[in-house]
């Protein structure tokens, strides 16, 4: 393979959550199985929900997609990353550091000296690689975003990689969607694609017979398969928060326990890396309850669980505005657990701090002052996985730290956990008087099969008897998702197209 070019292929959707990024994912586990050294490639992505590639950050997506590849994330996997802050402004990460905030006006002037970072990342991926799997981002069909597009076609053009279409049926109108992308693109746009994956079908394949030649006749288009719906891919975890609306966490299902384990979780505006949650959620006798602006928190929670936040003082805002301070503070004189995880450990203190303006204009906020402790927000960011123990219990844990911003006061003398990073050793989080009221920096916490276990013993009062691990969870999820796309899709004919490029 020396000096050759590797294969390529990309797939780019009729719109968002088609599922481009579990198909890439099965397929790269697919061909990984068969001997094939893959990369995973997005040139551009939009997620809050981030992972650290080495000492950068790419989207959460790409680094699943890398574990389905069995490698470690790579900051070239993907190259520009937007952690939305508001409405119209976003954080720009451009090879895994973040390079300032820029509104949406801004960033499409700023996309054209953006192009030679994506090329160059693809071609280090292709160093490494017999192929490389593109997942292109949206719509391949936004035509208001065509000029400077980095993204779908834009890149595809730019670096000659083959498109494969996805449309999703569950949705409905997939051979308008499908018929329509076709129609918007221009010539050399058209000239890319190679054929077209239906995904997410239910019912009888056959009935959908008549529609592949009318789409053929109006495209020129061959399906290189249909992919029915993957019900599992709700255990992996996910990408945008967009997922949150149709997630599985809920006060009650059929599989919880007769008295489960009850955990609140406020949905913040701007709510980051909520697969922290994952592993929780994958218990049978636990319940996420996911609670939406207009709803109080539950006062019989047994937890309450601030996650993560891009934009921790406008999140603080609206938990206020929604009345969520007072129930939390009420579920705390209960005696509830209350755990905040990275910004939402920032909103357990006394005040937080922006003099720099990382969030926008500088300004302070008053914090819910369940903790004895200040923040004070910095432009540096702190991105490294880490690993250690719980400072009570001896447990092992383990995850990254992804964090602007730096927290001290009393409390932090009563630290969460022991860290060992590199040489050094220190403490994170901070813990109450009564041990109750506690927050850490450390996201992927719960993935650790022994400190999850020692969390929810502590919020039943019961001991735990070991379960099915999370990771290997994951993994036999994404062997499964592997052998259905193979069932479903043409391998070999992908290869074809993507080796032709």
């Amino acid at each position: 393979m020396k000096g050759k070019r590797p294969a390529a292929l990309m797939l780019q959707g009729t719109g968002s959550e088609v599922g481009k990024s579990l198909l890439v994912a099965g397929l790269a586990r697919a061909f990984v199985r068969r001997g094939v050294r893959v990369r995973p490639f997005k040139p551009q992505n939009m997620s809050n929900n981030a992972a650290v590639a080495g000492d950068g950050e790419i989207g959460r997506a790409q680094a699943l997609q890398a574990r389905a590849c069995r490698v470690a994330p790579s900051v070239h996997m993907n190259p520009v990353l937007l952690k939305p802050q508001s409405e119209t402004g976003a954080q720009v990460v451009v090879q895994g550091t973040a390079i300032g905030n820029a509104t949406a006006k801004g960033y499409r002037a700023l996309k054209p000296q953006l192009m030679p970072k994506v090329l160059e990342s693809f071609a280090r991926l292709g160093e490494e690689a017999d192929l490389v799997l593109v997942e292109g981002a949206g719509s391949a069909a936004e035509i208001n975003l065509r000029d400077s597009d980095i993204a779908n076609m834009g890149f595809a053009c730019a670096a000659g990689v083959p498109v494969v279409l996805v449309g999703d049926i569950e949705r409905g109108g997939v051979i308008a969607s499908l018929v329509g992308t076709h129609a918007l693109l221009g010539d050399e746009e058209r000239a890319r694609l190679r054929g077209f994956v239906v995904n997410k079908f239910r019912g009888d394949v056959a009935l959908f017979s008549p529609a592949l030649s009318e789409i053929w006749e109006r495209t020129g288009l061959a399906c290189l398969g249909i992919v029915p719906f993957f019900a599992e891919a709700r255990r992996l975890p996910a990408e945008d928060g967009v997922v949150l609306d149709s997630a599985p966490w809920r006060l009650t299902r059929e599989d919880a326990a007769a008295e489960p384990i009850r955990i609140a979780v406020p949905r913040l505006p701007r709510i980051a890396n909520f697969d922290d949650l994952d592993p929780l959620a994958a218990e049978a006798d636990v319940v996420i309850d996911q609670v939406e602006a207009g709803r109080a928190l539950p006062l019989d929670a047994d937890a309450v669980i601030l996650p993560g936040s891009k934009a921790v003082i406008s999140d603080l805002d609206a938990l206020r505005a929604r009345g969520w301070d007072i129930d939390i503070a009420a579920l705390a004189r209960r005696g509830a657990f209350v755990l905040g995880l990275c910004g939402g450990y920032q909103m357990l203190g006394n005040v937080i701090r922006d003099p720099g303006g990382v969030e926008g204009a500088a300004t302070e906020a008053r914090g819910l002052g369940l903790l004895d402790i200040e923040t004070t927000l910095g432009p540096r960011k702190r991105l490294r996985e880490v690993a250690g123990t719980d400072c009570e219990s001896g447990v092992a844990v383990s995850g990254y730290e992804m964090h602007m911003g730096e927290t001290a006061g009393p409390d932090c003398g009563r630290p969460l956990f022991r860290l060992v990073d590199g040489e050094e050793t220190r403490t994170d989080g901070a813990r109450s008087t009564s041990g109750r009221v506690c927050g850490t920096y450390l996201h992927g916490l719960f993935a650790g099969d022994s400190y999850r276990r020692r969390f929810l013993s502590l919020l039943s009062g019961k001991a735990r008897r070991p379960g099915p691990g999370y990771e290997a969870q994951i993994e036999q999820v994404l062997d499964g998702l592997a052998d259905h796309v193979e069932a479903h899709l043409d391998l070999d004919r992908l290869w074809e197209i993507a080796d032709a490029r």
